[in-house]
Parts: structure tokens; sequence; C-alpha cells
């Protein structure tokens, strides 16, 4: 058989699994096309709003015979197929493919024309692939986590990044407004949440690049220590404070949550987007130290993702463990909150701004790829493509509440005083 031929005839079997697998699929409103220019397009009257581009003969043998969430991901990662338009419609459909259940004589039919496709070679190395070592959430295991998703390159975050170089959920006064704007408003919804005073000490937790800790002590006059395990978010945060004036307002040391000793305790501790590197079994250390370093009469703001109790476990490896967040782990917010509770935290308010993180990683995503050919510069084509398909996951995964992110009040009682008002209406004044 020639090569032209067979080409062919993957071509003609490619499109039938298509036809096959997508039968029951609505609305078809994206597009295939194969690596020889056949093309199968979207139902009559649907607008093509994404394509998927199959690279080579063998891209659905790769995908389809042993299905994952992993094999899908790491298909695109290799390139074994790309996606043109919006990304995010891969999504639903990965999950219709994978939760198919075909009859065993329509599962040994899919095999057979599988099996007639092309075999890929293996992969010898997995580029980019996090391989931790080590006891889970030691210290040492932990510290490397946070390198690899961070300590790569400042620059390639800042080119989608707002301009305090927040990587949390921002908060929108409507849809249409812009990141910049959204992203302070989150920071000082923090700040009145937490109703910080001038002269007060904060902690923050996981600070980043130092975005909250200028905020609070340029628009509140707080006194703020962050902490990070990232060398590279600890260099630009203390540069960024340099360049604010602010040397004598804030500091940031490379240090874990765990081994901060302070010789007076914080009047206030926020943590903002690190607690999903916390881990289950970890919870009630960490509660346990934030309560220690906390004032009575304090206030702990806990920002963090939460998965939903009805997702089921993850079996094997996943995407975000392999190439995203190695370790990371997302609790429900009953389990977060129960944890709090247990080392003694009063819980006084909880928010979810489930709504608003699409609409955050939404112009995370359009900003990224808006500038892809900086993004493959500051780094390579294998972490751009990391990234896109993380972001626009996360979109999907917000916006048919698989997770959540939650903003927990949680307070230190003096006795049986908890100082907060009656009322939040300083919060939204």
């Amino acid at each position: 058989m020639t090569l032209s031929i067979a080409r062919q005839e993957a071509s003609t079997t490619t499109l039938l699994l298509l036809r096959t697998l997508l039968d029951g699929y609505h609305p078809r409103d994206f597009a295939f096309r194969l690596w020889d220019g056949t093309t199968w397009g979207p139902e009559q009257g649907q607008p093509t709003r994404w394509t998927m581009v199959l690279k080579h003969p063998g891209t659905l043998r790769r995908i389809l015979l042993r299905p994952t969430e992993l094999a899908l991901g790491e298909a695109y990662l290799y390139d074994d197929f790309d996606v043109e338009g919006d990304i995010t419609g891969i999504f639903p459909l990965g999950d219709y493919v994978l939760g198919l259940k075909p009859r065993m004589v329509e599962q040994l039919r899919y095999a057979r024309r599988l099996l007639k496709l092309p075999a890929v070679p293996h992969r010898a190395t997995e580029q980019h692939a996090a391989r931790q070592r080590g006891l889970l959430h030691s210290r040492r295991r932990d510290r490397a986590a946070v390198s690899y998703h961070y300590d790569f390159s400042n620059e390639f975050y800042a080119l989608w990044l707002d301009r305090h170089m927040l990587y949390t959920c921002a908060y929108f006064q409507t849809p249409e407004e812009d990141l910049d704007a959204a992203q302070e408003h989150k920071l000082d919804l923090i700040c009145r949440k937490l109703r910080l005073q001038p002269g007060e000490r904060l902690l923050d937790i996981g600070c980043g690049w130092g975005g909250l800790m200028i905020y609070a002590a340029k628009h509140y006059g707080a006194k703020v220590v962050g902490i990070t395990l990232s060398q590279a978010q600890a260099d630009l945060a203390n540069e960024r404070i340099r360049e604010a004036g602010l040397t004598d307002a804030c500091r940031v040391e490379i240090c874990d949550y765990r081994d901060l000793n302070s010789p007076q305790p914080f009047d206030k501790i926020a943590s903002v987007g690190m607690f999903e590197q916390i881990g289950r079994e970890m919870l009630p250390a960490y509660f346990r130290q934030a309560w220690q370093l906390l004032r009575p009469g304090g206030v702990f703001l806990n920002h963090g993702i939460a998965q939903a109790v009805t997702v089921p476990a993850t079996r094997g490896p996943s995407f975000n463990d392999k190439y995203v967040f190695p370790d990371g782990e997302l609790v429900s917010i009953s389990t977060t909150l129960r944890a709090a509770e247990a080392a003694g935290f009063e819980v006084r308010d909880v928010e979810s701004l489930r709504e608003h993180y699409p609409l955050t990683l939404r112009h995370w995503l359009q900003r990224l790829e808006a500038a892809q050919d900086a993004a493959r510069k500051a780094t390579d084509e294998f972490r751009y493509r990391i990234f896109r398909l993380y972001l626009a996951y996360s979109v999907y995964g917000f916006t048919i509440n698989r997770t959540n992110v939650y903003q927990a009040l949680l307070v230190k009682p003096d006795g049986g005083k908890s100082g907060l008002p009656l009322r939040r209406t300083d919060w939204y004044s």
C-alpha cells in the first residue's frame, strides 16, 4: 500500500470515527480539519466557534484508544492537535467523549477502527513535566512545587496579568469592566473585610508579586509582612516595594508558613490564592499556625479555590498535577471551614466569587493569546501551550460549578468578643 493510499484511508477512517462518536452531540458549533486539508464542519446553521486541527493520521488513535483527561491534554501539548478559535469549547466535548459508555459490541467496533489508524511512536521524553520527590508536603517538596510553577519567568506572567500582577480572582462590578479595575476592587474588598486600620500589622501568606501588600500599605496605612516560597516572586515583589517607596512599611521573606515566627502577633492575616497548595492532611497545621500568629480579636481572610463535594476523585495523575500545580489539592469549602473551626476560629462570613473567576480567566486567556509570540520568547512553545490549556479549562470548570472560589472571614475570638460591628455595610459603602 502506498503512503498516499494509507493516508487517504486514515482520513476516511478518522471521519467515520468522528461522525460515529459525535452523532448525539449538540450543538456541534465546531469543525475538524485533518492533516490533508479535509474538513468536517459544524451542524447546518451553526457558526464555527472553534476548529480542532488534527496534525497527523494517528491523532485519534493516540487520544481515544485509552481516553483520559491527561491523554487529551498531552495530545494538545505535544501538538497531536491544535485548536483555532475559542479553545474553551473543547472541554464540553472532552467531557462528552470521556463520558460515553458504549456497549461491548460498539467498543470492539471503535477499537478496530482506531487500530486501523497508524500507530504513533511512544514519546521518549516529557517536556516540563513536574517530577516531585520526597514526602508529600514536606518543606522541601512544597518549595520545589512552588518553584516549578513560578520561578521560570516573571516576564511571562507580566504579559497577561494586570498591572498589579495579581494571580487570583478579580472582583467585577459589571462583566464588561476591565481587568485592572476589577483587580483593584478585589484588593479593596479584602482590606475592607479585614477592616484594616493605619498602623496595623498585616501578614500576607503567599504574597505573590506583592500586589496586596503594596495596596494595603499605600491605601490603608498597614505595616505588611509577606511570605512566599518563590525566589522569583520575592525578588520582584521587593523591587516593586522599593519603587513604590514603601520599604519602611513592607517586606517580603522567603519562608514556609510553618516556619514563620513573629515577636509580636499580627492584627490581620490574609491568604489569597495559596491555599490550594496546602493539602488536605496539612489543613490542621495551617490553621493552627494562623491562629498562633494572630492576636486575640484578630481577623483572618482565607481566599481559596474549592472543589464541589459531588466531583469524583481523579484516578491516576491529572493534567494539573503533572504540568501546572504539582501536589495541588482542592478540598470542599465544608472541609476548609471544619478545619478552621477545629483550630479555634469563629467563621464570620463566607462569600463565593465563582462568577467572577470565568471573567478573570477569560481576560488572562485572551491576553496570553494576544501576546503568544512574546510568551513563547519568554519561555517556549510547550509552556505557552500548558498555560493556554490550563486557563481555558479553568474557565470551563468555574462556569459549570465544578470548582468554586471562596473568601472565608475568620476571627480569633477575644473571650466571647469578636470585635466586629453588627453589620457589614462598611464593606460595600
